[in-house]
């Protein structure tokens, strides 16, 4: 390989080189281009899914569901009663079941399982509310809801 820097003028002097060799541009372009032709169609490789849509809406509060609250010391409260242990919130959620179920009994209406809808501290634990979970399950209810503070504006009306 050599350089050429320019051409001797009649004065003996060297001109600036005017052309510009653009084949190591042309090769450096090409070989870009390949290797993004190589690289897009992996990078955009997706799984077709149907993400669902979400919206908040008020909850409505029915007297037959059963409120429960947990907070950041692990301490369940049933309306604003404590329980003070797992087997005392079986039994009160047992006893509200069969309450329920025998208010419908009575009415001879459809019997419709009430739900257990619950409010979790922020700051608290998972293992906090998996064990209130566990233990409605047991119980028998079928529907538990988690009550959360909705983001300011995006709740529909």
């Amino acid at each position: 390989m050599s350089m050429n820097v320019g051409s001797p003028n009649e004065d003996g002097s060297e001109s600036p080189m005017t052309e510009i060799n653009t084949t190591p541009l042309v090769d450096v372009m090409l070989v870009l281009l390949i290797i993004f032709l190589i690289t897009v169609p992996v990078a955009i490789q997706v799984v077709p899914l149907t993400l669902p849509t979400v919206t908040n809406l008020p909850t409505t509060t029915k007297p037959e569901n059963m409120l429960l609250s947990v907070d950041s010391n692990c301490d369940t409260y049933v309306g604003q009663t404590k329980v003070e242990s797992k087997q005392e919130l079986l039994d009160r959620a047992v006893k509200h079941l069969k309450d329920d179920i025998a208010r419908q009994e009575a009415l001879g209406g459809k019997i419709e399982l009430p739900e257990a809808h619950i409010r979790g501290d922020k700051d608290m634990e998972y293992r906090c509310v998996g064990g209130v979970i566990y233990t409605l399950q047991r119980a028998g209810f079928l529907k538990l809801g988690f009550i959360s503070e909705p983001v300011s504006g995006s709740v529909v009306r």
